[in-house]
């Protein structure tokens, strides 16, 4: 039990004695209120973690169907609205799944299989409505160099098996993340480094196409690093062809059409909607306009095409059956994995919490993982290749007025119509085009300049991070941009955690006047505490008052840890140590028992300490506002710096701690020795710092001492409270 006290003061008016009835004395009385606050233990907090056990149970396993919840309100309503984003998505998809199959290595019709199994299944698991989930750009593009790597070293295994059983693989380890509730592992990666590793990504795969869009790729190795490859496509630029008249012109459309739109849009107001579908729906045009001008050019001769075509799509799901996978192959691309499940996690979640925030809807991380999961595990039992949330179909599916996930089933009928009803209308799709849409979709992925000045405004250090994050892309491979854009936030990270630097603070007295509904001036007054160095920019004009008669009051602007245990120390100690003097002149009675550390007079008598002008160590206040949580390693810390600052001021230092707001954060303390009673309780003080606890003499539990026994720390809620206790204590 710890014992709590408070002093409540109420002023009661009653009408005098000696005057008329309408005069009024005030009566002030103080009433003393006591109340035990339990002991945190381990018990109670397992107790409260299995409170109800069966409805948690239910509730866990509810939660992996999440469309339960509103699946019986369905209504027309909706359905028409689904329906319409449903429509425009599937006309989208078709086209860039195929393209995307492409940067994968894999032939088109994977990139529909995929795009087929992600928004059919994922309704059933989504709490974002706007996602849609399918082949993405950097996905693919990393699915392509990780199937060419292993079919390198392993040849006899297809490309599209290689493709399969990696989403097969992956698929069960963001599962198993879901499952266990580790959605929180995405709030590592910040988004200096996720728009990094995405620009970078967008980068190498925009200079990639270049040599497909102007058809010289026959002469351009696109597996090599970016760099070489924009580097060769000059070198080789002379073997480009008809192809590029396709290619730049698709191109140049694409950004007509959408410039146009944008700016009708604002000129006609009224007409937005259309102009909104016009531009979403222009990858679609220019894909059928220039798979007219292919046919024209190439249907007289289709075995000798002028221009470069998609070629043969296969009718239907012809991979259809149980993902091969065995133990050379898992070995194969065992070390791709982490970079294929960071690119699954942190472009779909990212995606789903900033259209939910858009949306005024709460998305489950958690949930989004076993989403992507189910997705990735289900998918290559259809041929399909590693999917997950695409954020310019999601852009596209939230302005088209989605209300519900079902909208991906309509997405996913329009695309059943096309693998069964269109694959001889694809055979004459201009690869050059289909370039086109590539670069045109990444472009929007690349981050722009207002953004890199907003980060370099926030953070000069993440915006080099960025930097570094983008150039490892372009001169290595996305991997290796990946890992380390990660690893320079987490080493980030972590030296400000361990270099988190305590304040010195002052008590500066602020007086506010208010004027009353009756013209009355009140004038209040409060204390506040800042920096002694106004290292907060506090106004510089105003002098913040030290306790002085060596009292000091040192915040704690961070978690105390073993990361930074030892930072906060040294700078406490050290400035302790400039502003005092020890309690002894020579703590050391011979030249013998001096350590050869310290630097000392060779003849200890010399010393005089009335030269020293400084107070004498008397009290330490720790403001543990900002605390959440200690360790083992940071409490051993303090408990070492007590016993040297005892030592230092030969006496018992007075030690407070204000703002103790987690009841396990006092359990530490007080075993350390911090706080504890004679009969090893809590002495916990609110207010009363003038006198003692008012206990019950009949309860055996608690002690009755003292609270301002100058041998024993104090706990209090605030600072003025451990202040005043701190020059209450001194002789």
């Amino acid at each position: 039990m710890m014992k709590h006290t408070q002093d409540q003061v109420v002023l009661t008016e009653l009408p005098t004695a000696a005057s008329s009835s309408s005069s009024l004395s005030r009566i002030r009385t103080v009433i003393h209120h006591e109340y035990f606050e339990s002991y945190p233990t381990v018990k109670s907090w397992l107790k409260n973690q299995i409170n109800n056990p069966r409805q948690r149970i239910k509730n866990y396993f509810l939660s992996y169907l999440p469309f339960i919840n509103w699946i019986y309100r369905y209504n027309l309503m909706w359905f028409w609205s689904d329906l319409i984003a449903g429509l425009t998505v599937g006309a989208i998809v078709i086209p860039q799944s195929m393209a995307y199959a492409r940067l994968a290595k894999l032939a088109p019709q994977f990139g529909l299989y995929s795009s087929f199994v992600g928004v059919m299944i994922y309704w059933l698991f989504a709490t974002s409505k706007d996602i849609s989930i399918g082949p993405v750009a950097v996905m693919s593009a990393l699915t392509g160099s990780i199937v060419e790597a292993v079919n390198k070293e392993y040849p006899k295994y297809e490309l599209h098996t290689i493709a399969s059983a990696l989403s097969l693989i992956a698929g069960c380890i963001v599962f198993a993340l879901g499952m266990f509730r580790l959605g929180f592992i995405v709030d590592f990666i910040p988004l200096p480094a996720l728009s990094a590793f995405i620009t970078g990504s967008a980068l190498n795969i925009a200079v990639g196409q270049i040599p497909t869009l102007m058809g010289n790729n026959e002469y351009v190795d696109t597996y090599e690093s970016t760099y070489l490859v924009f580097g060769n496509f000059w070198k080789q630029i002379s073997h480009c062809n008809i192809n590029a008249a396709l290619g730049l012109t698709s191109l140049f459309l694409l950004y007509l059409i959408r410039f146009i739109c944008i700016r009708a849009s604002k000129r006609f107001p009224t007409k937005e909607k259309l102009f909104f579908f016009i531009s979403t729906l222009r990858a679609v045009f220019i894909i059928l306009l220039y798979l007219f001008i292919s046919w024209i050019i190439n249907h007289n001769d289709p075995k000798n095409p002028r221009t470069a075509l998609l070629g043969i799509v296969p009718r239907g799901f012809q991979n259809i059956g149980v993902p091969y996978i065995d133990r050379p192959l898992l070995s194969a691309f065992a070390s791709y994995l982490p970079s294929t499940v960071i690119v699954l996690l942190i472009e779909h979640v990212a995606i789903a919490k900033s259209f939910g925030r858009i949306n005024n809807y709460v998305i489950d991380p958690n949930q989004e993982m076993i989403a992507i999961g189910v997705t990735n595990i289900f998918g290559p039992f259809f041929g399909a290749y590693p999917a997950t949330g695409s954020f310019s179909r999601t852009a596209i599916q939230s302005k088209a007025g989605v209300r519900t996930p079902l909208a991906g089933v309509v997405s996913g009928i329009l695309i059943i119509l096309g693998i069964y009803a269109l694959p001889t209308m694809f055979y004459w799709i201009s690869q050059a085009s289909l370039a086109a849409v590539i670069i045109h979709a990444v472009g929007d992925l690349i981050v722009g300049p207002q953004i890199l000045k907003r980060f370099w405004q926030v953070s000069p250090i993440e915006f080099f991070i960025f930097w570094i994050g983008v150039i490892v892309t372009i001169f290595s491979t996305i991997e290796i941009g990946i890992y380390t854009t990660i690893i320079s936030s987490v080493v980030l990270l972590l030296f400000r955690i361990a270099k988190a630097r305590g304040q010195f603070v002052g008590r500066v007295q602020v007086q506010q006047v208010k004027l009353s509904v009756d013209n009355y001036v009140h004038l209040t007054t409060r204390n506040i505490y800042v920096p002694l160095d106004h290292s907060d920019g506090s106004n510089p004009t105003i002098i913040p008052i030290s306790p002085g008669n060596g009292i000091f009051i040192y915040r704690l602007n961070e978690s105390f840890l073993y990361l930074n245990a030892n930072h906060y120390i040294e700078l406490m100690v050290e400035q302790i140590f400039r502003e005092t003097r020890p309690g002894k002149t020579n703590p050391y009675d011979s030249l013998r028992e001096q350590p050869w550390s310290v630097k000392m007079n060779r003849h200890p008598e010399k010393d005089q300490q009335k030269d020293d002008q400084h107070p004498c160590l008397h009290a330490v206040i720790l403001d543990f506002s900002s605390l959440a949580h200690t360790d083992i390693t940071a409490l051993q810390n303090l408990v070492d710096v007590r016993q040297q600052l005892d030592r230092y001021a030969d006496k018992k230092v007075n030690w407070h701690f204000a703002g103790l707001s987690n009841p396990w954060l006092k359990r530490a303390l007080i075993s350390a020795g911090f706080g504890s009673s004679e009969r090893g309780l809590t002495v916990f003080s609110v207010a009363n710092v003038h006198g003692n606890i008012d206990g019950d003499e009949n309860h055996t539990d608690i002690a009755r001492v003292p609270i301002l026994d100058t041998n024993r720390p104090m706990f209090h809620v605030d600072l003025d409270e451990a202040y005043e206790a701190a020059i209450a204590s001194l002789p």
